[in-house]
């Protein structure tokens, strides 16, 4: 694959992780109660993770959007690479609750952003030169 090509879906890939995951952690800002567990009752606590989750999502939405527009290729492996990370705790945590639908959409995205950013990688590696004498 191109470096073109590796760009273009590891910057769609990135864009619809990091969107996706800042509109959660804003609907969760707004409205707690369309992401917590049924049943649960919702509490300062519910607003004060929710607030700590919109710290981590929308700044790093923000400069993957940056890397994205920039067309920085290296800043784009390392955010995207952050982002799946981000992901696939996010399916951890999914998991723990018991949540098919906070387990695996997480887990897809996440999958899809470490499998972009290993083609960007790839894309981007350098062969030695060999050493003119």
């Amino acid at each position: 694959m191109t470096t073109i090509r590796a760009t273009r879906l590891a910057s769609l890939v990135t864009a619809i992780n990091v969107l996706v995951a800042s509109g959660f952690s804003i609907a969760a800002l707004i409205r707690p109660q369309s992401v917590l567990p049924a049943g649960s009752v919702l509490t300062e606590a519910s607003l004060l993770f929710a607030m700590y989750a919109a710290a981590r999502t929308i700044p790093l939405a923000l400069f993957a959007l940056a890397a994205i527009y920039k067309r920085a290729t290296s800043a784009l492996l390392i955010l995207g690479t952050l982002a799946g990370a981000v992901q696939l705790l996010d399916a951890a945590i999914g998991l723990f609750q018991h949540d098919q639908g906070k387990f695996a959409g997480p887990l897809l995205i996440g999958v899809l952003q470490f499998f972009a950013a290993y083609l960007l990688h790839r894309s981007m590696r350098v062969t030695p030169q060999t050493k003119r004498e």
